[in-house]
C-alpha cells in the first residue's frame, strides 16, 4: 500500500498521473480489508497495539480510497473539493497514528513504531501540500518510501526467523519473546483490545464536521461521506468484535455512535435528490441523549473516565435536537471538535494503559472498592460473567442494543414525512440503520447464543424496520402499491402472533414485548392504506417504546450487576420440562478439565447428568449408584424395548472377569472398541465385577446387556474419573435423538443435575447395536444400524 502512495506521490507533479485515481482507490481500498483481516487475526493473540495500528490504516485507505475514486469518476471536479474532501480524514489519522507511534517507542515496539510514525508525519505533509504549494509531494512520497523500508525489514527477519528455524532473528522482528512476556503477565479479566479503534473513528467522523465549523474544509458536501460511512460500517465491526471480547457496555456504546455516523452520511448525500436542507426528528434525538445518559450512568460503575466521555455524546445529541437543520449547524459541530479533542485523550489513555505496566488512573478501582460495600448492587466479575443458561458462547448478550433498538426506532416515527417530499426529514438512518441493520446484528448474536426464540423476534422486527422504513420515508409506495404493501405487513403480523404466542412460554417481558410490537405493524398497515387516524402513530410508539425502554434497562442491569434488580418475569404459561435449564441444571463446558471433574462429582453423589458422545448426547449415571440409575430410568420413561446400556473407558476394567467370556467375543471387543459399535452380550457373573450392586437390574434385559467404549476423549476420561456408567439417551421415550445441549435443556432440563455442553454433536446418527448373544456359533445379528454400517462391523 504505501509502496503505490509512494509512486503517486513521486509521479502527482507531472500532468497525467502514473496510477489513475480510481485504479488507486480500489486497490487502497482491497488492501484495507486485508489489513483489516489481519488486524482481527492477530488480535485473538492479544497484540493491542498492531491491532490498532492495522484496523487504523485500514480505515484509513478505505476511506482514502473511496475518495479517490469519486475523484477519477469525476464526482469531485470543482477546485478545492479534492482537498475538502480529504483534509478531515488527514487530520484525523495524522493525530490518531502519532498517538500510535508514541505509545509504540515508550513500549518498545519500535518496528510499530517507525510504521505508525512515517505514515502520520506523511498525512501532516499532505495537509501541508494541499494549503501551500511551497511543500512538495516528494517529503510524502518519501515517509511512504520509510513504511516500504521498514516493512521489508520486518518481513525479511521473519522469513529469515522460519527458514533458519527460529536461530536467526534480526532485532525487532522475534515475536516469541513478546509473547511469552505477556503470558507471564496476570490476565485480570478479558480486556478489550478493539476499542481504541472505535475512538479513533469517533475522532474521525467529529473531524469531518469540526473541520467546517473551524474554517479547515470550505464546505460540507459528499467527497466527506466515505469518511462517515467507513467510520460507521467499522464501528459495527467493532461493535460485534467487542460482543466477542465480551464488553456489552462498549458494544452498546459503538453501536449508538455508528447510527450518527450514518446519519451524517445520508445528511451529506442529501443536496443530490432534493434543494432543500434535512431536518430532524425531535423526539428521536431527545431518547437518544437519554439513551446516552442511562448508558453513560452504568459504564461510569465500570470505568469513570469512560462514563464522562460518553456525555459529550448526550450533549451532541441535545444539541442536534435543539437545531432544526441538526448536523449543518454551528452547534453541533461545537461539540464535535470538543468529542474529537476527548476521543483523542480517551485514545492515548486506553492504548497505554493497554501496553503499560505504569497505567494512567481511570477511577476504576475507586469505583470497585466503593460498590464492593453495597449489599445491594455487586457487580458482575469472574468467569462465569456472560455465561448463558444455554451453555457456552463466544459472544456477550447483546439484548441491551436489540432493545435500545427498538425505542431508537420507534421513536423516530412519530415525525410525519412531507408526501412531495418525503426524505426530506432525517428518518431513513434512525430506522433503517437503528431498527434494521443494528437489531439484525443483535438477533445474530442472540443465535450464537443459542437464544433461538429471541433471535428469531429480533431478525423478524429488522426486517420489517428496513423494509417499511425505506418504503415510507423513501416515498417508494404510492396508491397503486399500497395493496401490496397491506398483504406483507399483514403477513409480518402472522408471524409475530407466533412469536407471541412462543414467549407466553419465556417471560412476561417479552411477551409484551412482542405484543406491543403489534401496535407498531398496524400503524404500518395503517399508514399503508391510508387510513391512519391522527396521533395513533404517537400512541403506540410511546407504547412500544416504554415496554422497550424497560427491557432496555432491565437487560443493562442484568448484564451489569448479579441478581435481578429489574426482572423480566416468570413465563405466563408454565409447561413441564419447558425451561427447566434455567433454574437449577448447572452448564457446564466440555472443553474445561474442571467441568468433567464436576459432573464427575455429580455422579458420585447420585446425581444424573446429560454428556455428549461421539455420536449424540446420552444420560448417564454412576453404576454403583442404584438410586441414580433408578431416577436415570424413571425420567427417561424407558420403554421395555430400549433397556439402558453399560459404558466401560477401556477393556482393563473388564480384565478381572476376561475368563467369564469366551476367547472369540473378547477378541471382538478388542478389535470394535473404542468406536460408536454397542455389542450386546449374554448377561453373567462378569456384571458383578463392575459394582454394579442393586442397579443392575435397571440395565439390560434378564438375558443380556449391551456394553460399549466411546470414541469421545471426554466420555472415557469421565469415565475413567467415576467407574462404568449406566446410559440411555437424552430424549424421552419415542422422541428424536438429542444432537445438542439446547435440546438437553429443553427435554431434560427440569430432571437431570447438570449438562456437559459441547454444542452441536459430530454426529447425528446413534450407535450401531450389534447381538453378540450367538457370536460362539458364528452368527451376530443387529438390532439398530446406526452410524457404523454392517458391512464395517
Amino acid at each position: 500500500g504505501s509502496l503505490l502512495l509512494a509512486v503517486h506521490f513521486y509521479s502527482s507533479p507531472r500532468a497525467a498521473p502514473l496510477i489513475p485515481s480510481t485504479a488507486l482507490g480500489a486497490l487502497l481500498v482491497i488492501l484495507s480489508s486485508l489489513l483489516a483481516y489481519a488486524g482481527i487475526r492477530r488480535s485473538l493473540r492479544n497484540a493491542s497495539l498492531f491491532l490498532s495500528l492495522c484496523l487504523t490504516i485500514s480505515v484509513f485507505w478505505c476511506g482514502y480510497g473511496v475518495v479517490f475514486i469519486l475523484r477519477g469518476q469525476g464526482v469531485l471536479n470543482d477546485t478545492g473539493d479534492f482537498r475538502n474532501a480529504l483534509v478531515p480524514g488527514l487530520v484525523t489519522f495524522t493525530l490518531a497514528l502519532l498517538i500510535i507511534a508514541v505509545v509504540g517507542f515508550l513500549c518498545r515496539e519500535v518496528v510499530l513504531a517507525m510504521v505508525a510514525s512515517a505514515v502520520s508525519l506523511a498525512s501532516a505533509h499532505e495537509v501541508a501540500m494541499h494549503y501551500s504549494t511551497a511543500f512538495g509531494s516528494s517529503a510524502v512520497a518519501c515517509n511512504y518510501m520509510i513504511v516500504c523500508l521498514v516493512g521489508g525489514y520486518f518481513a525479511l527477519g521473519r522469513i529469515l526467523y522460519f527458514l533458519t528455524k527460529e536461530k536467526i532473528a534480526l532485532p525487532g522482528t522475534d515475536l516469541a519473546k513478546k509473547e511469552m512476556h505477556k503470558q507471564i503477565q496476570p490476565t485480570s479479566g478479558s480486556v478489550n483490545h478493539f476499542a481504541v479503534t472505535g475512538l479513533i473513528l469517533n475522532m474521525l467522523s467529529a473531524s469531518v464536521f469540526g473541520c467546517r465549523l473551524l474554517g479547515v474544509t470550505g464546505k460540507l458536501f459528499i467527497g466527506q461521506v466515505p469518511w462517515l460511512w467507513a467510520a460507521g460500517i467499522y464501528q459495527l465491526g467493532i461493535c460485534i468484535l467487542s460482543y466477542r471480547a465480551m464488553d456489552v457496555l462498549t458494544a452498546t456504546f459503538f453501536g449508538f455512535t455508528s447510527i450518527l455516523k450514518f446519519a451524517g452520511g445520508y445528511c451529506l448525500l442529501y443536496p443530490i435528490w432534493q434543494p432543500e436542507e434535512p431536518s430532524f426528528p425531535t423526539p428521536f434525538l431527545v431518547v437518544f441523549s437519554i439513551l446516552f445518559a442511562v448508558l453513560a450512568l452504568f459504564l461510569t460503575l465500570k470505568s469513570p473516565v469512560d462514563g464522562l466521555y460518553l456525555l459529550f455524546y448526550v450533549a451532541y445529541c441535545i444539541a442536534l435536537a435543539c437545531r432544526p437543520k441538526g448536523f449543518f449547524e454551528g452547534g453541533p459541530q461545537g461539540v464535535d471538535v470538543a468529542i474529537f479533542v476527548a476521543s483523542a485523550l480517551m485514545t492515548l489513555i486506553h492504548l497505554y494503559n493497554a501496553k503499560a505496566s505504569a497505567k494512567i488512573p481511570t477511577g476504576k478501582v475507586a469505583v470497585k472498592a466503593l460498590l464492593a460495600r453495597s449489599s445491594f448492587l455487586k457487580l458482575r466479575e469472574g468467569a462465569d460473567l456472560h455465561a448463558p443458561y444455554l451453555g457456552y458462547s463466544k459472544y456477550a448478550d447483546a439484548e441491551v442494543l436489540g432493545y435500545a433498538c427498538s425505542v431508537l426506532a420507534s421513536f423516530a416515527i412519530t415525525m410525519t414525512g412531507d408526501p412531495q417530499a418525503p426524505l426530506t426529514t432525517v428518518v431513513i438512518p434512525w430506522v433503517v440503520v437503528a431498527g434494521g441493520i443494528l437489531k439484525l446484528l443483535s438477533g445474530s448474536v442472540a443465535f450464537a447464543r443459542g437464544k433461538t426464540l429471541e433471535s428469531s423476534a429480533f431478525i423478524l422486527y429488522a426486517v420489517m424496520w428496513i423494509i417499511w422504513g425505506l418504503t415510507r420515508y423513501g416515498g417508494l409506495y404510492g396508491t397503486t402499491r399500497s395493496f401490496h404493501t397491506a398483504v406483507g405487513i399483514i403477513a409480518f403480523m402472522l408471524f409475530n402472533g407466533f412469536i407471541v404466542f412462543c414467549t407466553l412460554f419465556l417471560n412476561s417481558a417479552w411477551f409484551f414485548y412482542s405484543l406491543t410490537f403489534f401496535l407498531i405493524a398496524v400503524s404500518f398497515l395503517l399508514d399503508a392504506i391510508h387510513a391512519l387516524p391522527a396521533g395513533y402513530d404517537i400512541a403506540a410508539t410511546l407504547i412500544f417504546g416504554l415496554v422497550s425502554f424497560y427491557c432496555f434497562l432491565s437487560a443493562l442491569f442484568n448484564s451489569v450487576f448479579e441478581g435481578s434488580c429489574l426482572p423480566m418475569g416468570r413465563p405466563i404459561v408454565q409447561l413441564s420440562g419447558v425451561g427447566g435449564g434455567m433454574t437449577k441444571c448447572l452448564h457446564l463446558p466440555a472443553r474445561k478439565a474442571s467441568s468433567v471433574k464436576r459432573i464427575a462429582d455429580i455422579l458420585k453423589d447420585g446425581g444424573t447428568c446429560g454428556i455428549p458422545t461421539d455420536t449424540v448426547y446420552v444420560l448417564v449415571a454412576a453404576c454403583n449408584r442404584p438410586d441414580a440409575v433408578e431416577k436415570a430410568h424413571q425420567s427417561k420413561r424407558q420403554a421395555q424395548d430400549r433397556p439402558m446400556s453399560l459404558w466401560i473407558s477401556s477393556l482393563k476394567q473388564l480384565e478381572p472377569a476376561k475368563h467369564l467370556f469366551s476367547p472369540l467375543l473378547w477378541d471382538f471387543m478388542e478389535a470394535a472398541w473404542p468406536s460408536p459399535i454397542s455389542l450386546v452380550v449374554p448377561r453373567g457373573e462378569w456384571v458383578d465385577f463392575l459394582g454394579m450392586k442393586d442397579s443392575a437390574k435397571y440395565v439390560g434385559t434378564p438375558q443380556s446387556i449391551a456394553i460399549r467404549i466411546p470414541d469421545c476423549s471426554v466420555t472415557t476420561h469421565l469415565i475413567d474419573l467415576v467407574g462404568p456408567i449406566a446410559v440411555t439417551s437424552a430424549n424421552p421415550t419415542g422422541e428424536a435423538d438429542t444432537t445438542h445441549h439446547n435440546q438437553v435443556y429443553a427435554k431434560l432440563g427440569d430432571k437431570v443435575d447438570a449438562v456437559l455442553c459441547d454444542g452441536p454433536s459430530p454426529e447425528n446418527i446413534a450407535s450401531t447395536v450389534v447381538d453378540c448373544t450367538k457370536i460362539d456359533s458364528g452368527n451376530i445379528g443387529f438390532f439398530r444400524v446406526g452410524i457404523i454400517p454392517k458391512s464395517q462391523v
